[in-house]
């Protein structure tokens, strides 16, 4: 059930409607945790199996881990349980036929031969997001900074909590949790800076991710048949796809969680107008960056160890971080190439980079995310590197096949001018300060003005 479908919006009128009519807290919260395994068992209600496994298990080790207080030993084993079952479920239906298969591969090119099973799962929707969710319960447990949840429903409902189920914020227990112990106040909520977020995430979707996706689609199904110009313009469009997509979606479940009166936090700040890789990833993915520097780089022991270990335990985060996108090499390769400039620009050799002015900075930026995302995108390393080839080289007298719209240069080129206005004057906080009646004629304008772009068939999300 994607946001931007009516069907959604009927559900969550409903569910809002519901929340708010409910005056008990408990009542309140087995509410919103039965919309939520329903918003799940929308996809395919097979797999609120898993989402059941891993918050009993998480539920039982956290509060052992609690009670073992002293015992280091009974505290490694019930993380260990957790750790286990969480990351065992998410290996095995996400990772285990990707490393079957090039196993397979490396042994049959050894001559060697081998025949392991490929399972072909279905991927469960959401599962990298909730497992790292459920995960930060647990170690945050067993570090001492968070004690167990009040109540079964709390922890169910950390897990399961609909609008950032699917792809985040990846929201950490001892955020959220606190969030349940009252019932919240509609006094509380700034109801015209929800709808305005989620409006402006709704466009960011429908009328402009949406629409982008059958040219950067096209292109990437025939990578051998489009010139320079097009092999350009659909990295630059992608670049466009994918932000508009996460963070339309991200800013969609913010201002759902804030309608009903919770806080999720922000996982997106201007990214493309950051000055370094190390910077765009702080604005990028806030939440994944924060999970894995909390959970695996300072554990690795982050940049307490020299400039080396700094850097190899940089380079790690990334390469993880690229096959937690997804199961193939373009992932690996992705995280790789970004691990190794967030590395080197903190190196002396790297450092001329961080001090560019800003023009510059922004070009250089953009032009790196730009050349890995074709990577990121291609559905194989062949097809990544045709690509590649094409738009260092010129690609020749290639004709532009698939065509490209002479208009989507223009369009690219005045949204980017439209984010960069946006984000300077904060027109999102000006618009909900409005008086209350400028502000609905002005949001009943702008959703007419929408309305005639917004995509009959929605595609799924790319996260």
């Amino acid at each position: 059930m994607l946001f931007v479908e009516f069907r959604f919006l009927a559900f969550f009128g409903l569910v809002l409607a519901a929340c708010w009519a409910l005056r008990h807290n408990g009542a309140r919260k087995t509410f919103l945790l039965l919309a939520s395994y329903a918003f799940y068992a929308a996809w395919d209600w097979r797999f609120l199996g898993l989402i059941l496994l891993s918050t009993v298990v998480d539920g039982l080790a956290g509060r052992r881990i609690h009670e073992a207080d002293e015992d280091d030993t009974r505290r490694r084993a019930w993380l260990g349980l957790s750790l286990a079952v969480n990351l065992g479920i998410l290996v095995t239906y996400k990772y285990f036929d990707f490393f079957a298969g090039s196993l397979n591969a490396l042994l049959d090119w050894l001559g060697l031969g081998s025949s392991l099973p490929i399972l072909n799962l279905v991927l469960p929707v959401g599962i990298s997001f909730y497992t790292f969710q459920t995960l930060s319960y647990s170690i945050d447990i067993y570090r001492r900074k968070l004690t167990p949840a009040r109540s079964p429903l709390d922890l169910a409902l950390f897990v399961a909590f609909f609008p950032q189920l699917v792809a985040g914020p990846i929201v950490l227990a001892k955020e959220f949790l606190p969030q349940l112990a009252e019932r919240p106040r509609w006094a509380s909520v700034d109801a015209r800076a929800a709808i305005v977020l989620f409006f402006v995430g709704f466009v960011k979707k429908s009328c402009f991710s949406d629409a982008l996706s059958p040219y950067v689609d096209a292109v990437h199904l025939a990578p051998d048949a489009v010139g320079a110009a097009g092999a350009w313009l659909s990295a630059v469009a992608f670049a466009a796809q994918i932000y508009c997509d996460f963070s339309g979606y991200t800013d969609m479940a913010i201002a759902c969680a804030a309608l009903l009166g919770y806080a999720l936090p922000t996982n997106f700040m201007a990214p493309y107008l950051t000055r370094t890789m190390g910077a765009f990833w702080t604005h990028w993915h806030i939440t994944l960056g924060r999970w894995f520097r909390e959970y695996l780089y300072f554990p690795l022991g982050g940049n307490r160890r020299g400039p080396a270990r700094n850097a190899a335990n940089l380079f790690i985060v990334f390469l993880v971080s690229g096959l937690w996108h997804g199961a193939a090499w373009t992932f690996v390769l992705w995280g790789a190439l970004h691990g190794l400039f967030v590395a080197a620009e903190r190196t002396r050799l790297g450092a001329g980079l961080t001090r560019l002015p800003l023009l510059p900075a922004i070009l250089y930026v953009n032009l790196v995310w730009m050349i890995s995302m074709v990577i990121f995108r291609s559905p194989t390393l062949d097809g990544a590197l045709t690509l590649l080839g094409t738009m260092v080289s010129g690609g020749g007298a290639a004709p532009e096949a698939p065509p490209i719209p002479p208009w989507l240069g223009p369009v690219l080129a005045g949204a980017f001018a439209l984010h960069v206005v946006w984000q300077r004057v904060d027109l999102s906080r000006r618009w909900a300060s409005l008086p209350g009646p400028l502000f609905g004629l002005i949001m009943g304008a702008a959703v007419a003005a929408a309305l005639p772009w917004v995509t009959a068939d929605p595609a799924p999300y790319i996260y």
